[in-house]
């Protein structure tokens, strides 16, 4: 019944999205000067928490080109207050409920939100989101970018089908359409913006978990649908990793689901405050584990990050923070993936 209320919801979203403009690029002469952008609108209606953490980049990106203006997230679910607490430019949060046929006067409520303040720029996050699309063209603001990418973007940057990334060419390039000088330097990697005593916290955590000072390893052995490996390939994976690595102490993050593909044989460590995970993870010499949100929340700590991908989505997806892989299972063995494992911790991978 959920599956076929989404697929309602996405074919309505679609109908009402599919006569929009590829992009609201103003007249040069028309767009506000810098300074006058004060008021800024971010749509991202989805409540995964990569999902979510997949558009810092385009935050932060939005911060440095108009570091004046105040924000407004228009989000789903509730874990978005935590993610971006300490973004300060970041005046509200807007919030659909997750499940609206359950709440429907509280999401028409929200939706009727961006439509009562006043923007001076409204930024879809993620070009194929309908419901994105449709919350920029509904807000109240003068100036819309829809988030669409180019053929001399493609052509230019060979990463621009990354979630992460293309949203923040697609920003430069309106601003460069209308006259205004954008950023050239590299896409930032995704941040959670940690604070160091959230990090001191998270290492406190780490001690009690393992009673020595040897360095860490994170492993993630959960993930949603056939993006999740199976028993056996994480227990053979989890005693390769004990044979290689006896210098390194091996802890599972659990995931909401507190269940566990190598049954619990490491030390885990459970908690619903992601801010909190994102702290042990911070204290970790390099995560491991497959496309999934803890993956981009790892990336996020700026932890080295191995990506485990079953699907041939990695350019899509991947974990790109310095010192950072993906790795596609379907072609890479056991012996490879020590290999990189091994580059990663000597600091010698390109990311």
């Amino acid at each position: 019944m959920q599956k076929r209320i989404n697929g309602i919801r996405g074919w309505l979203m679609r109908t009402l999205t599919k006569r929009l403009e590829v992009s609201a690029i103003a007249r040069r002469t028309d767009f506000a000067r810098h300074s006058e952008i004060r008021k800024i609108l971010i749509c991202r209606p989805n409540h995964r928490l990569g999902n979510l953490l997949l558009i810092t980049p385009l935050l932060q990106e939005v911060i440095e080109t108009f570091p004046h203006a105040r924000i407004d997230l228009f989000v789903k679910g509730n874990i978005a207050p935590s993610l971006f607490q300490n973004y300060p430019n970041i005046e509200r949060i807007i919030q659909l409920p997750r499940k609206p046929f359950r709440s429907p006067f509280r999401y028409l409520l929200e939706w009727f939100k961006i439509r009562a303040s006043r923007y001076d720029l409204a930024i879809n996050a993620v070009n194929s989101s309908a419901s994105g699309r449709l919350s920029t063209q509904f807000a109240n603001s003068k100036y819309k970018f829809f988030g669409d990418i180019d053929e001399d973007t493609q052509f230019r940057f060979a990463d621009h089908e990354h979630i992460a990334k293309y949203p923040v060419y697609s920003f430069r390039r309106n601003l460069r359409a209308l006259g205004l000088e954008a950023n050239k330097s590299s896409v930032a990697f995704l941040d959670l913006k940690l604070t160091s005593n959230e990090i001191a916290h998270g290492k406190e955590i780490a001690t009690e978990l393992v009673k020595n000072d040897k360095k860490i390893i994170s492993l993630f052995t959960y993930a949603t649908g056939d993006k999740c490996y199976s028993e056996l390939w994480w227990n053979t994976c989890y005693e390769r990793l004990k044979t290689e690595y006896v210098d390194y102490n091996i802890i599972e993050i659990l995931p909401v689901e507190n269940v566990s593909q190598i049954s619990f044989k490491a030390p885990s460590f459970y908690s619903r405050n992601l801010r909190e995970i994102g702290s042990l993870i911070a204290n970790s010499e390099i995560f491991i584990g497959a496309d999934s949100g803890m993956m981009h929340l790892a990336s996020a700590t700026k932890t080295p990050t191995v990506g485990l991908f079953q699907k041939p989505n990695a350019r899509i997806y991947a974990p790109y923070n310095r010192n950072s892989v993906a790795i596609s299972t379907t072609s890479t063995g056991y012996e490879e993936c020590v290999s990189i494992l091994n580059r990663v911790l000597s600091n010698e991978t390109n990311g």
